[in-house]
C-alpha cells in the first residue's frame, strides 16, 4: 500500500509538473520565445544555487566533496556537449561530402561559414536556430533532469515512509517547484529540435525517473540517503552548465535599452519564481 502511494506521489510530481510546464510554455507563453530563454536561464540558475546546493550542503557530506562533485559534473556535461557537437559535425560533414562534388567539398567550409556569418548578422531568429542546431545542450538537460528527478523520488519516498500526510505534502512541493524548472527544460529542448511533442516526451521520460527513485528509495532508503547530497550536486552542475553555456550566450547580443531591460526582468522573474515556490514548499 505504501509503495503504491509512493508511485502515485512520484508520478504526479515527476510527470504532472512537466505537463503543467508544457501547458504554460507552449500555450500562454509560446509567443515569447526570447523572453522564455531569459526565464529559463533564471529558473535553472535559481534551482541550482537557491534550492539544490543549499539542500546538499545542509547534509552531513563535506563541502570539499560536494564542490568536487559539482566541478566533475560541470566538466562531464561540457564533454557530453562536445561529444554531441562532434557527432553532429561528423554527420554534417558526411552529408556535405555525399551531396557535393569532391572539389566543392574543399571549398565549402569557408563559403558556408561566410554565408552563415551574413545570415546570423542579419537574422536574429536564424542566429537563434543556428546556435541551437549546433549547441543544443539537450543531453545535459536530460541527464541532469533524470538525476534530479531520481533524487526527488528518494525524498518523496522517505517523506511517505515517515508519515503518509508528509509524503503527500512532499509530492505537492516537488510538483510545484519543478514547474518553473521544467519550463526551462522544455524551452532548451524545443529550441534544439523545434519539435514540441518530442521535447514533451523526453522531459516526461526524465520526470518518470522520479518513480524509479521512489521505488529504490522505498527499498534502500537508509543507504541512498547518504548519496542524496551528491545527486543534488550533479543535478546542480547540469543546470548551471546549461544556463551558462547554452542559454545565456544566446541572450548576449546587442539589444535596445528597452529589450535589455525586458531580458533582465525575465531573468529576474525566473529567479523570483523558483525562490517563491521553494519558499512556499519549505514553508509547509
Amino acid at each position: 500500500m505504501l509503495l503504491v502511494a509512493i508511485w502515485i506521489g512520484t508520478l504526479a510530481a515527476g510527470i504532472g509538473s512537466v505537463w503543467i510546464a508544457a501547458a504554460l510554455s507552449f500555450g500562454a507563453l509560446a509567443r515569447y520565445t526570447q523572453h522564455m530563454l531569459s526565464l529559463a536561464a533564471g529558473a535553472l540558475l535559481a534551482t541550482a544555487f537557491l534550492h539544490l546546493l543549499p539542500e546538499a550542503f545542509e547534509s552531513q557530506a563535506g563541502a570539499h566533496d560536494l564542490f568536487l562533485t559539482l566541478l566533475v559534473g560541470l566538466v562531464f556535461f561540457f564533454l557530453l556537449d562536445k561529444a554531441e557537437l562532434w557527432h553532429h559535425g561528423h554527420e554534417h560533414h558526411h552529408e556535405v561530402a555525399a551531396a557535393a562534388p569532391h572539389h566543392h567539398a574543399h571549398e565549402h567550409p569557408q563559403s558556408h561559414a561566410h554565408a552563415h556569418g551574413h545570415a546570423l548578422a542579419h537574422d536574429p531568429a536564424h542566429a537563434h536556430a543556428h546556435a541551437h542546431a549546433h549547441k543544443p545542450g539537450s543531453w545535459a538537460v536530460l541527464t541532469g533532469d533524470s538525476v534530479h528527478c531520481f533524487g526527488d523520488g528518494i525524498l518523496i519516498a522517505s517523506a511517505f515512509m515517515a508519515d503518509l500526510r508528509l509524503g503527500v505534502i512532499a509530492s505537492l512541493a516537488v510538483l510545484a517547484h519543478e514547474v518553473p524548472h521544467h519550463m526551462g527544460d522544455l524551452v532548451v529542448l524545443r529550441g534544439g529540435s523545434g519539435n514540441r511533442r518530442m521535447a514533451l516526451v523526453k522531459v516526461s521520460l526524465a520526470g518518470a525517473v522520479t518513480a524509479l527513485g521512489g521505488t529504490l528509495g522505498y527499498f534502500l532508503v537508509e543507504r541512498l540517503q547518504d548519496c542524496l547530497p551528491y545527486f543534488l550536486a550533479v543535478a546542480s552542475s547540469s543546470f548551471i552548465y546549461v544556463a551558462l553555456a547554452d542559454l545565456i550566450p544566446q541572450l548576449q547580443k546587442r539589444l535596445s535599452a528597452r529589450e535589455t531591460i525586458a531580458q533582465i526582468a525575465w531573468l529576474g522573474a525566473g529567479i523570483a519564481l523558483v525562490t517563491l515556490v521553494s519558499g512556499l514548499a519549505h514553508g509547509h
